[in-house]
């Protein structure tokens, strides 16, 4: 029986009723709107209407991203009361595809942070573990969908901000390649590694969203009139397909259990007929030691003028990260930017020998929330192995892979070539048929 779309919305409310005053996921709730949308689907269905994949998946949108006429923060008290005139290219997308748009999602002030504790609009926590955070920027995003208060989000990702709190939170989170998703009316971090993402309860869940988003954009500078692939055209058998495991870097240090469920879902995929390829990456590491700076430069550069005229509005861990742009000398970003070209030779490189790389998403699982003065080393902690493949330009899905004996769950990284984005999907959505954690919850949430 297919729920009509009223009744998911309607359980979408009822969930946020029950956890959003302890969870704080969600900054802003669109009831009246939600149920008028969900309301006006029906009638379509009920007059013989065919509707798109996307159409009735109750939405969050993280809340540094427009929306026409509703409240739009970045997380930020310089901008508590602001309201945009004008939709995000995004949004006016996941509206035309009929998604139920039901609230703005909490982030890390300025989506420039790891652990969603945000000072101006409170913190931000884990449905499975409500003294732990979700990870970041992208926390309320990926704690609404976890908790049942939506069927999907729009996040934004730079170095990791949509995968690290999907694999924190036990659900999918899809970076596209820079250029895929429009990123016009959404406030920036670093152009050049910047994008939108999805995040969903399950693969066909984000897939159906990205499709619904993906495009150029004429207007979005950062855009490229690229074809979009469909991941159902796609077969989704993994016979002959190579997968590289790196032997360094992003194996080093790592939880036991979450270095054991990553392993063991490569062995999940090798079943399926994939083949698993040793690959070296010895330029990740100095490569997650200098592109920082670039990064950190980008971000101040945006924000100089608050910096300089208003800095105690600011968050003490957003502020402090801020400053150290200025403090980037020319020789540090050219280092940074040499660098980048280092690593995306050896990149280059690993994809001649394989189709796509895994790895963990993020090296241990949610960690409990930490005073201010402890959130620039856990972000940098958080972030380790995903800013790299920022830094490289490519596409990358973290996908749920198993539980630790604590009941956190643990995310698995699937990285492709640039435009891959529905090989991913494809590969994704082969490993959850014979997996079921996207079908866990987490305590006292709706199961259905």
């Amino acid at each position: 029986m297919i729920t009509p779309f009223s009744d998911r919305t309607e359980r979408c409310l009822g969930a946020i009723e029950r956890g959003n005053r302890s969870l704080n996921a969600l900054i802003t709730v669109t009831p009246d709107q939600a149920r008028a949308t969900a309301a006006a689907l029906d009638a379509q269905v009920a007059a013989g209407d065919r509707l798109g994949a996307a159409a009735g998946l109750v939405i969050s949108i993280k809340d540094n991203i427009d929306t026409a006429g509703l409240r739009t923060t970045s997380g930020s008290a310089f901008f508590a009361d602001r309201v945009p005139d004008e939709d995000a290219e995004v949004v006016r997308r996941v509206a035309q595809a009929g998604t139920v748009l039901i609230g703005k999602a909490n982030l890390h002030e300025f989506a420039f942070g790891g652990t969603s504790q945000n000072p101006h609009h409170g913190p931000c926590r884990n449905p499975w573990d409500a003294e732990a955070i979700p990870g970041g920027s992208s926390g309320g995003s990926a704690a609404s969908v976890a908790a049942g208060m939506c069927e999907a989000s729009l996040g934004t990702d730079t170095g990791g901000s949509v995968r690290i709190p999907a694999a924190l939170n036990g659900v999918v989170g899809l970076r596209p390649t820079v250029g895929r998703i429009p990123n016009r009316g959404s406030t920036p971090v670093s152009p050049r590694f910047d994008t939108i993402g999805p995040l969903g309860r399950t693969v066909a869940e984000v897939a159906a969203i990205y499709e619904a988003i993906a495009g150029y954009d004429p207007l979005d500078e950062t855009s490229v009139d690229t074809p979009v692939e469909s991941w159902t055209t796609l077969t989704r058998g993994l016979g002959g397909f190579r997968i590289g495991l790196p032997t360094s870097f992003f194996f080093d240090g790592l939880h036991a259990e979450v270095d054991q469920l990553v392993r063991a879902a490569a062995r999940t995929l090798e079943g399926l007929g994939a083949k698993i390829i040793p690959v070296h990456t010895q330029e990740a590491a100095e490569t997650h030691a200098r592109m920082i700076s670039v990064v950190l430069s980008d971000v101040a550069a945006f924000h100089r003028e608050r910096l300089e005229t208003r800095p105690e509005t600011f968050g003490a861990d957003v502020h402090e990260r801020m400053m150290l742009g200025f403090r980037t000398s020319g020789m540090d970003y050219a280092q940074g930017m040499r660098q980048q070209e280092r690593w995306g030779r050896q990149v280059r490189r690993i994809f001649e020998e394989v189709d796509m790389v895994l790895t963990p998403t993020v090296g241990f699982p949610a960690p409990k929330a930490v005073e201010t003065k402890e959130m620039i080393a856990t972000t940098r902690e958080l972030t380790r192995l995903t800013f790299v493949w920022s830094y490289a330009e490519l596409p990358a899905l973290s996908v749920p892979c198993g539980f630790t004996r604590a009941g956190l769950p643990v995310g698995m990284q699937l990285v492709g070539r640039k435009w891959s984005e529905a090989r991913l999907l494809a590969i994704g959505a082969a490993y959850q048929q014979v997996t079921d954690y996207h079908h866990r919850r987490p305590p006292g949430v709706d199961r259905r």
